[in-house]
């Protein structure tokens, strides 16, 4: 198999396990190409060679067969960028915190990509959302968890009109707006309070970060709606972030967010559901008493 390598770049102390996966895939892989930030990373801050088949530049047309992430879920969702509508699928080997998505443990690796050469893994979809704008309707940006709307700074919240297949549904007054995708409902839009959507239910969630009235919730709508924002600033800009990417625009922008003609093909491994991550991350059926 041919591999593409994305990794964490910020913590040398988790280099042993870069290690360890190269190890592994000087076993199993036919070829290894690395992402230039990641291999910059592995020849300036770690001792140990690594010489690649290729660096990764743009992945559409390369013959790669499956991408692997080495970090937390900001790792992953790089590496979905970076595939965009290739259909590469992705594995996510977790050495951050959480990790949804990147749900492999260093622990798992040598037994992972034996399963992985034998073929003995699942492969699941996650839908895109797709994100266009009034000042650039043919530029589209697209998230795997989420798009966010905030305050470009400290001052007062924001008004965010907002329509679902042109009719109006509420004006929020808020700090900020998320619209997140099954994936995207454990991640920022947990945290400000929305619920969480089992990966293949076939909804988006929209939720209020910090809403001026106690009677806005978060809502779940069908994920073949269409949503225009329309955003009141009296600082005149606001921030959009897709993913955490975030973007500062004029409120005089229109924004559109519908779901993408593509998806991100996630490797799982074989008997895993999102039950048992759930179980496993956030502890549920835990006793907190023992």
């Amino acid at each position: 198999m041919r591999f593409a390598l994305f990794g964490n770049t910020h913590e040398t102390n988790k280099s042993t396990h870069a290690e360890q996966l190269l190890r592994i895939l000087s076993h199993y892989a036919d070829e290894v190409y690395a992402d230039p930030d990641f291999y910059r990373f592995l020849r300036e801050e770690q001792p140990f060679p690594f010489e690649p088949a290729g660096i990764i530049s743009d992945l559409a047309g390369q013959e790669i067969d499956m991408a692997i992430s080495l970090g937390g879920d900001g790792t992953f969702l790089k590496a979905a960028r970076c595939i965009g509508d290739t259909g590469i699928p992705i594995v996510g080997i977790n050495t951050g915190r959480l990790g949804f998505l990147a749900d492999v443990s260093p622990d798992e690796m040598e037994h992972f990509f034996a399963l992985l050469h034998e073929g003995r893994y699942l492969l699941r979809e996650r839908c895109l959302l797709r994100l266009t704008t009034s000042d650039a309707p043919d530029r589209p940006i697209y998230a795997l968890n989420e798009i966010a709307v905030s305050k470009h700074d400290s001052s007062s919240m924001l008004a965010i009109h907002t329509a679902v297949d042109g009719e109006r549904l509420t004006t929020y007054m808020a700090d900020g707006l998320l619209i997140a995708t099954p994936t995207g409902s454990t991640a920022y839009s947990l945290s400000a309070g929305g619920p969480i959507i089992y990966p293949q239910a076939d909804v988006f969630v929209l939720t209020a970060v910090s809403p001026h009235s106690l009677n806005v919730r978060p809502i779940v709508i069908a994920d073949d709606k269409t949503i225009d924002l329309h955003i009141e600033s009296r600082s005149g800009s606001f921030l959009v972030a897709a993913d955490g990417i975030s973007h500062s625009l004029p409120a005089t922008t229109t924004l559109t967010i519908q779901k993408a003609t593509h998806t991100i093909r996630v490797v799982k491994q074989e008997g895993s559901t999102f039950f048992q991550t759930l179980q496993k991350k956030m502890l549920w059926g835990t006793d907190p008493r023992e």
